[in-house]
């Protein structure tokens, strides 16, 4: 079961479920089902664990070149390749119906259009182009859509803007655990920016315009009525805090400040939901 369980990386998991959380609250305006509720979730889980799961049996060879995924259950032989497969495809599917039986088509169609961008578009391109990061970040953002969707059975600007703040906010996380991993993934065949351009001039400036722009897209909710001024304060300093590492990043391309980025992206995500869960309007 431990072996099962890494296969589903249950980490982002938990932040993907968080996010899809934020998106069913702004979604139930009219009020809502605890049962739908505990089914989006659910639903959104397994296809998430599944998708993790499937992309460990398609990197399977890459992850055995690297350190840092060495000593996952596929290359570390501790479970079959076959197994995790199954395991992979089953949960992504009880997933799926789970959505489409329980919630709604709509969510469903979403769930399913993450696993297969995920799986079928992004995960190739890593092997070769930088551009995966771009077009990874779109199933990485669907969530909180999975969650609005669920609630209200449709998709608004609302929507919009909780997807947008995850789609930008992914940029700096993921540009920084390239830096910091670069000679791994540069050993497993995988083009990520700081393998192409090793200088990380590139990576640092994407880094630095993600953070910036990310602000005042962060400040929308407060304009679409979603949430009050505490969040429209709260959302600004957050978003001064993680630029600054950005800034720091560009004038000192470290493994060190690359780390600080990361650390920084990891409070900034939670911290900012709970702002707009707060400071949602009666």
């Amino acid at each position: 079961m431990k072996e099962y369980l890494a296969l589903t990386k249950p980490r982002i998991t938990w932040l993907i479920l968080m996010s899809t959380g934020i998106g069913f609250f702004f979604g139930a305006k009219g009020g809502w089902s605890f049962g739908i509720l505990i089914h989006t979730l659910l639903g959104t889980g397994l296809l998430a664990s599944g998708t993790a799961a499937l992309n460990q049996w398609f990197e399977r060879e890459a992850d055995a070149k690297m350190r840092r995924t060495r000593l996952r259950p596929l290359p570390a032989g501790t479970l079959s390749e076959e197994r995790a497969l199954l395991f992979g495809l089953v949960i992504s599917a009880a997933g799926f119906f789970d959505l489409q039986l329980f919630v709604n088509p709509l969510a469903a169609l979403l769930g399913a259009l993450t696993l297969v961008s995920y799986l079928f578009i992004y995960t190739p391109l890593k092997q070769r182009s930088p551009h995966s990061t771009t077009i990874g970040a779109i199933p990485g953002a669907m969530p909180p859509l999975i969650g609005f969707a669920a609630a209200s059975g449709t998709l608004t600007w609302e929507a919009a803007v909780l997807f947008a703040i995850l789609f930008l906010w992914q940029f700096p996380h993921f540009y920084a655990i390239a830096w910091m991993y670069r000679e791994d993934y540069e050993r497993a065949g995988i083009r990520m920016l700081p393998v192409v351009e090793p200088d990380g001039e590139s990576t640092a400036r994407r880094i630095l315009l993600f953070s910036l722009v990310l602000i005042p897209i962060s400040l929308m909710p407060k304009y679409l009525a979603m949430a009050g001024n505490v969040y429209l304060f709260g959302a600004l300093a957050l978003g001064l805090v993680f630029l600054y590492a950005g800034v720091r990043v560009s004038f000192d391309r470290t493994r060190q400040r690359a780390r600080r980025v990361l650390l920084t992206s990891v409070v900034y995500l939670p911290v900012l939901y709970g702002l707009l869960v707060f400071d949602r309007p009666a």
